[in-house]
C-alpha cells in the first residue's frame, strides 16, 4: 500500500528485499522479484534497519539525530523522500492496520 509520508507512518522493510552489507559500511539492496540493486550509503542502511516496522518517521528522525553527525538542515525531507523512493520502487511499505 502506498500512503503518503506522514511523521507518524511506520515504515516498513519489505522481507523479501535482501541486504548484503560490505565492509566498508555501505550496502546492497537486492530485489529478488526485479533483479534490481540499489546501493546504500552509511546512512541509508542506519534507516534500513529501522524500517522494522515499529519505528515511525519520527522515532527515525530521532535516531539519526542521535548517532549521526553533521546532518544538514533538511534531513526530516531527505529521510521523507528516502522513504518514500523506497515505497515507489517496492523496496519498503507501511504497516497495515489490524482490525
Amino acid at each position: 500500500m502506498n500512503r503518503a509520508v506522514s511523521g507518524t507512518n511506520k515504515p516498513i522493510a519489505n522481507p523479501m528485499v535482501v541486504l548484503r552489507e560490505e565492509f566498508d559500511d555501505w550496502a546492497v539492496l537486492f530485489d529478488p522479484d526485479s533483479g534490481h540493486a540499489f546501493g546504500l550509503n552509511p546512512v541509508g542502511v542506519f534507516i534500513w534497519k529501522h524500517l522494522d516496522g515499529n519505528h515511525t518517521i519520527k522515532n527515525i528522525l530521532e535516531e539519526l539525530r542521535k548517532n549521526c553527525e553533521s546532518l544538514p538542515n533538511e534531513v526530516e525531507t531527505h529521510l521523507k523522500d528516502f522513504i518514500q523512493s523506497l515505497v515507489e520502487q517496492g523496496l519498503a511499505g507501511y504497516e497495515t492496520q489490524k482490525a
